[in-house]
């Protein structure tokens, strides 16, 4: 499902954030979606209407492990408008060249209802519109200091198995930069209740916090929250958001 009309009053351009998965299959498909953590970088730089963008591997387990999954890969982009967002994502070559290797692939197309922090020393979301009814996302970007790299990650697996078990969340994934020390975690809710009831727990993920705030974990960090405006393809052989309706 996907929206008309993409302007604010006055005409101007509603930013886009496209986030891709694709996974591939073991073998020869594998080693190529390697190799392109630095070849489609020179391609991605020269997309037209482009923003800001990362590529990505991902972890194991339900939110974020130490431990790389090798079949997993993600591209997070910028555009400066939903239709711009869905044309490049399906018809860029270096996109296509990700759908053609792929098994399975989804992009999730989203706009930002909250951000605060730095991603590589920029701010790369513009808030666009308040919260309302429908599914959201949380996104979670970190640069964990090598000091406190064990520390960090002597966490995550708690709060994996956390995200994992809870009923509510439609997806999740742990994907970074650079292995154990550039991590993101995304997630995708029914509702904001539901992710808020998560986040704001006295669970592992609310113990994370606290202990991030009090150990000085991360050298840089950045918080969004965003709508979910449509879904394009299917993660494990489905939509985790088909069943839910998404505001025009």
């Amino acid at each position: 499902m996907s929206e008309t009309s993409d302007t604010q009053a006055g005409g101007d351009a509603i930013q886009t954030v496209s986030l891709s998965f694709f996974r591939f299959a073991p073998g020869f498909d594998r080693v190529w979606a390697f190799t392109q953590m630095g070849a489609a970088r020179w391609a991605m730089s020269r997309l037209p209407g482009l923003g800001f963008w990362k590529l990505c591997g991902s972890g194991t387990g339900e939110g974020f492990t130490p431990r790389p999954n090798w079949g997993v890969y993600a591209i997070l982009a910028t555009w400066p408008d939903l239709e711009a967002a869905e044309r490049q994502t399906a018809e860029a070559p270096v996109f296509r060249r990700y759908h053609d290797h792929a098994e399975e692939a989804m992009t999730v197309f989203l706009s930002t209802t909250s951000v605060r922090g730095r991603w590589s020393g920029r701010e790369p979301f513009q808030v666009t519109e308040a919260a309302r009814p429908g599914p959201v996302a949380a996104l979670t970007r970190a640069t964990i200091r090598p000091t406190r790299a064990r520390a960090f990650w002597g966490a995550g697996p708690d709060i994996s198995d956390v995200i994992g078990a809870d009923p509510n969340v439609r997806f999740k994934i742990g994907i970074g930069e650079v292995p154990w020390l550039r991590q993101v975690t995304f997630s995708i809710w029914p509702d904001t209740s539901a992710m808020a009831r998560f986040a704001r727990g006295d669970g592992p993920h609310g113990r994370a916090i606290r202990a991030v705030r009090e150990g000085d974990w991360f050298s840089e960090e950045l918080y969004a929250r965003f709508r979910v405006r449509s879904v394009r393809g299917t993660w494990e052989g489905r939509n985790p958001v088909a069943d839910l309706e998404i505001a025009a």
